[in-house]
């Protein structure tokens, strides 16, 4: 196979499903795609055509990528990691699963850190590094013939260049000086710390109390900051992160505030 960039392999389909997909194992089909608009509608569409617990969608250039909010996230062909996962926790009521996407966060900085760089989860879940943003998430629940599904999208920058990143809050594992950039390999460290977090969220019904809240609160660099939330009405609620609640809430000067209730989080400029 050719390719422009020879730093830039295209990703080995056939060494992720000979990885992760088998006999008894939690990925049920890894789909690698020269190029796509998007892998979570892809992927939603397969789930809607009846694709099991466990499929996996991604590409080596995904061209209409969104983030919360129908954020653009875009990065140039073969630099990232742009994969979709299909879960569906039919045993863990609806109101938990406002803890998929911030236990995915933690699945990706497990593997940042895997990858030689130190990183942290800012609310809800954008992995960053000293500030800099290198991977986001974006969950999107699908009803399908079979119930509902949670289709998860996670975008990491991999061997993204500082001449190419959008925004000089942008950086990638390469610019970080990481151990590992080869994406084949980074998508299999990430899905199996992801199958990990989710078993064991899964195992307790998705009890936040019974670890995974813990976790996060510990790995959140959003706590404790004083920080400025944009809400949607124009106003901007300004205060001290003091902790996520049980049901993955910013708790802000003893107001909780849900992901889907607010446009921004940043931290607090001095006089604000």
């Amino acid at each position: 196979m050719s390719y422009r960039d020879l730093g830039r392999p295209p990703l080995d389909g056939r060494a992720l499903r000979a990885a992760l997909v088998g006999e008894n194992t939690f990925w049920t089909d890894v789909v690698v795609t020269p190029t796509t608009a998007s892998t979570n509608a892809d992927l939603a569409e397969a789930a809607r055509a009846g694709a099991p617990e466990g499929t996996v969608h991604t590409t080596d250039h995904q061209v209409a990528g969104r983030g919360r909010l129908d954020r653009t996230w875009e990065s140039p062909e073969g630099s990232g990691l742009a994969v979709s996962v299909l879960l569906r926790p039919d045993d863990v009521p609806a109101t938990r699963w406002v803890w998929l996407p911030l236990l995915t966060g933690l699945a990706v900085a497990a593997t940042v850190e895997e990858c030689g760089v130190e990183c942290g989860v800012k609310w809800p879940n954008d992995v960053l590094v000293d500030e800099r943003k290198i991977a986001g998430i974006l969950l999107e629940r699908v009803e399908t013939g079979t119930g509902p599904a949670a289709v998860v999208g996670i975008g990491l920058n991999v061997s993204l260049r500082e001449d190419e990143r959008p925004i000089e809050t942008a950086t990638s594992l390469a610019i970080e000086g990481a151990t590992e950039t080869d994406r084949t390999v980074v998508l299999r460290v990430l899905l199996r710390n992801l199958e990990a977090l989710y078993r064991a969220w899964r195992s307790t019904g998705g009890d936040p109390s019974a670890g995974i809240r813990e976790s996060y609160v510990r790995r959140c660099l959003t706590i404790g900051s004083q920080v400025s939330v944009a809400m949607p009405d124009g106003s901007t609620l300004t205060g001290r992160a003091e902790d996520v609640d049980e049901h993955g809430r910013l708790v802000v000067d003893g107001r909780a505030l849900s992901a889907g209730d607010i446009t921004h989080v940043r931290p607090a400029t001095p006089g604000s």
